[in-house]
């Protein structure tokens, strides 16, 4: 049986609220572990726009952004990450919220055309590879998860 979006936030919140950065990869990490690209992209994207209308921010959703996320750690997954610290510690990058910036150009997120609909990166494609530096590799601190 496939998990539910609900199922799968539970598994990864730390507490009542709690949803961070690391949390939203967590759960894309494991609804692409548990039924492929393709559906998770579905079960995310869904999940994610109805939290966000019942928290009464219907605009928070980001169809580029959520699709992105998805396609990004869908790219670096292989059969070495038997869970989700091993895949994290092999891709510490996915845990800068700032990765897309290495895929976007400035400004691009920001129209009205990707927070409603898909627009595919336009600086660098998305591959199993980080950037040449990474700003997670140059920069962790316990704000950026």
């Amino acid at each position: 049986m496939s998990p539910t979006f609900d199922e799968l936030f539970a598994a990864v919140t730390a507490g009542p609220g709690h949803f961070g950065h690391r949390e939203h990869v967590h759960l894309t990490w494991l609804a692409i572990h548990g039924v492929g690209p393709d559906a998770a992209l579905g079960l995310v994207s869904d999940g994610i726009r109805r939290t966000a209308r019942y928290a009464g921010q219907p605009r928070k959703y980001h169809v580029t952004m959520s699709r992105a996320w998805v396609e990004l750690i869908a790219a670096r997954m292989t059969p070495d990450d038997p869970d989700f610290a091993a895949f994290a510690a092999r891709h510490p990058e996915v845990l800068d919220k700032r990765l897309l910036n290495e895929h976007y150009r400035p400004g691009t997120l920001a129209t009205e055309a990707a927070r409603t609909g898909w627009v595919p990166p336009d600086a660098r494609p998305f591959t199993a590879d980080p950037p040449a530096k990474s700003r997670a590799e140059t920069d962790i601190s316990p704000g950026n998860g």
